[in-house]
């Protein structure tokens, strides 16, 4: 029975791994991850692939009058042109994000409860308490224990 289950668990990872994989009725393509894909990064700026690899009707008019002389393109034209290829300007990929709120957001939060829970233990922890409950605090060390001799009994050495 165990080697059945490992068996069908081992066939069944072998059919879902596979190049093509039926969901809801259908084959799905996965996406072979060995051929380049698009990223947008400062340090890589042209990519491999273009931005859009499907183009539509209008795109590909767009790209046949791309052969000819650019001048004769409207700048609006050469933007859709420019996002053809890349996603984001130069510009855009370094526009500053909010994120550093959210970590400093993240971060006061953690200190502020922090303060909230030394304060409760100050408050109401076993070191805070003051004399009601808690354990009887500890002799002064100036005087000797009643239960000590006198120092004046014990020998010289």
């Amino acid at each position: 029975m165990l080697a059945t289950r490992v068996f069908n668990l081992i066939g069944r990872r072998a059919i879902s791994t596979s190049v093509c994989v039926r969901a809801h009725g259908s084959v799905v393509k996965s996406e072979d991850y060995a051929l380049p894909v698009y990223v947008d990064r400062r340090d890589y700026p042209l990519p491999d692939v273009a931005h859009v690899k499907n183009l539509s009707a209008s795109q590909k008019a767009l790209k046949e009058k791309e052969k000819a002389s650019w001048s004769s393109l409207s700048m609006d034209e050469k933007v859709e042109l420019y996002r053809l290829k890349f996603n984001e300007s130069f510009a855009e990929m370094n526009r500053s994000t909010n994120e550093w709120k959210t970590i400093v957001g993240t971060a006061l939060f953690f200190i502020g409860f922090t303060a909230l829970l030394l304060i409760w233990e100050k408050h109401y922890g076993e070191s805070g308490r003051s004399g009601s409950g808690g354990p009887p605090a500890p002799a002064s060390r100036a005087q000797p224990p009643a239960w000590a001799p006198p120092r004046d009994c014990l020998p010289c050495l």
